[in-house]
Formats: C-alpha cells, structure tokens, sequence
C-alpha cells in the first residue's frame, strides 16, 4: 500500500516486485492450530518477526514500511523477515470453522514460540502493530532469552477500558452478522488511520486508505472476530514490563487512539534500554500512514546491536527525514547502543 515511486534523480531504486512477491510461504502447525508465515531474505541471517493488527495481513500492514526504500534496504541487509499472519488473515483464507476453540492472547504469544521452533530460530527481533505488539510484548514477557529488541507501534500494554472492552463487543457482534461491510469497515479505518488522510468535504480519501480499504473486503468477517475476541479479552502486562530488559522502540501516532496505552507503557519499562517516537499528524498504522518516519529511529537503534544500512544507498529525496528533524537524544549513540530514553519526534509529511 505503500508509494514505491522515486523522484527521477538521485533516488534509491528497489525491486519492488522481489519485495512484494518473493516471500517463501509456510503453513506452520502450533499447537493451536495453524499459521501462515511469509518469509523474506535469507534465512542464514538474523530474524525479524512481523506481527499485524487486527484484520490486517503482513502485506497490509507492512508493505508502506518495505515499498519505502531505505527502510526496505535497511531490514532486508541485516535480517530475514518472518511475517506471521494472525489465524486466517493470510491471502485467500477459507473461514475458520465454528468448533475451533479461540485461542487466548497467551495462546497466541505460545504459537510465536512454536513458529521460532519451526524454523529452527533462537533470538530474534520483533515488529509488531497495536494488537500485534501487545502479542509481541506477551511473547517477549513469557519467553525472554528469545526476544533481542522489540520496535512497537501504537501498541496495547493494559487490559481494555470497560468503554472499549463494551466498543469490541458491538464490533463482533457486527462482524458475526455482517463482516467487514459498513460500519465495521469504516471503524476499521478510524482504528488505523489519521483522519487526515480518511479525507473529508474538502480533501480526497488517500491512496493508502482506499487500498487498504479494497483489501478489508477481502477479508473473512469470522477469522476477524477471532482475533479481536482474543485481543478484547487481554491481561494487562504492566508488572511484566518492569521486568523486560531488551531494548525497545515505541512509534506511536500522534492521532492514535491507542497513544496513552503507548505513553503508560513507555512509563513502565526500564527507561535506560527505551525510547517513544510520536509521529505528528499520523494515526496508528504508522507503517502504511507514514513508513519514512521510522527509518532513522530505526536505523539509530539497529546502530546498538552492530547493524547498518548499505553505505552505497544514499538517502532518497522523498524521505521527510533528516537530523535536524531527530532529538538529539535520539542521535546520541549512547541512548541508542545503551541508554534509551523517550523521546518525540515530530515529522509531518505532505500527501
């Protein structure tokens, strides 16, 4: 859903179909039940293990954040990727039948244990979006020797409110009814986006919203109501967090719903091994709204575990980013390779 155009000069060039359409798909067996993971790069180097939100796939989630090329060299150089697809989210899925128990959140965080055995890995990294965060989290909190650093966005830390655990239960009821049409559909939206680029009177709906859009359509109205029963019943993981020593990168829009749970969770974990991005004028889905802003964050944290971008891509002009735009405290490569500490960054991009 992401732009992969450049501006003719002096931009970075990637093979955007190699990206998108050559991931190996696995179907992995976990003990409650099965999983799509799509994986990307070569396995011999270290992994990054991708997580979605709700109703979102790897490809809806992810692929603004892979299209943006620096982004895309920065990751693809040093890690294989690993995008586990949320039970029946996955490309084309079938229904999940009715006699298939939910699984719980913890169930959830033990299939990401069962993927890493699957594929042979030990410690890994970990992307993970709102729902898909707060199951990265859990699976960080439970199998600790097995996470090296998490990059969270706009993610969920505390059990819901009582206003939003009544909120989902309309939404399932909708969703068991009537799918993703309509209401559920335009929710969805709200959840992920600014309403910046969700348009209005004056401005158009954005490009990524209208493939996101066309992509919800796509989806089994079932599978969603799984996961969203699943993530509405969640434990709150605040005395968990205290506990948690890799380091960790909040992105958070600043148009988010979930910006307070981001905010609390910063609040919570060691603060000398952590650092909060606020992204101005974006919602939550910062990968797809605004994936540029993630890449110097990114790349400054990557510095602290040895790992780099290829010296001979060179910034694209198309990026918003530049150090001037970054707290120093986020450049320091002490808060960075040691000592993180929370900081904002504040970008806004032009569509």
């Amino acid at each position: 859903m992401g732009d992969s155009s450049g501006s003719a000069s002096g931009s970075v060039s990637v093979d955007v179909e190699r990206i998108s359409f050559a991931g190996k798909e696995h179907l992995v067996r976990t003990r409650c039940g099965s999983v799509t993971v799509s994986v990307y790069g070569d396995e011999d180097k270290p992994a990054l293990v991708t997580y979605p939100d709700v109703a979102l796939n790897y490809v809806s989630c992810f692929q603004g954040l892979l299209f943006c090329p620096e982004a895309a060299s920065l990751l693809l150089h040093n890690f294989c990727i690993y995008h586990i697809n949320p039970q029946g989210h996955e490309m084309g899925a079938a229904p999940i039948p009715s006699d298939v128990p939910v699984p719980s959140v913890d169930d959830l965080a033990d299939q990401v244990a069962d993927v890493l055995d699957f594929f042979g890995l030990g410690s890994v990294m970990c992307l993970g979006v709102t729902a898909g965060a707060y199951v990265l989290t859990l699976f960080a909190t439970k199998y600790r020797e097995r996470v090296i650093g998490l990059m969270l966005v706009s993610p969920l830390c505390k059990a819901p409110s009582w206003s939003e655990w009544i909120y989902n239960k309309v939404m399932l009821n909708l969703l068991y009814y009537y799918g993703t049409r309509g209401l559920v559909k335009e929710r969805l939206l709200q959840r992920y986006f600014s309403k910046k680029v969700r348009g209005s009177a004056q401005y158009p709906e954005s490009d990524i919203v209208q493939a996101c859009r066309s992509l919800l359509d796509e989806r089994q109205g079932e599978n969603i109501w799984r996961f969203l029963h699943s993530i509405n019943e969640r434990h709150d993981l605040t005395d968990a967090l205290r506990k948690l020593q890799c380091r960790t990168l909040i992105f958070v829009g600043e148009n988010s719903e979930f910006r307070e749970d981001a905010i609390h969770m910063i609040t919570k974990l060691d603060r000398r091994y952590c650092a909060l991005v606020e992204v101005h004028d974006c919602g939550s889905l910062v990968t797809e709204e605004q994936p540029h802003a993630m890449l110097m964050p990114m790349e400054y944290f990557l510095m602290g575990y040895g790992l780099y971008r290829p010296y001979q891509l060179s910034s694209s002009p198309r990026s918003p980013l530049s150090p001037c735009c970054i707290s120093p405290e986020l450049l320091s490569p002490e808060s960075i390779g040691v000592k993180l500490k929370p900081i904002k960054t504040r970008v806004a991009v032009d569509f």
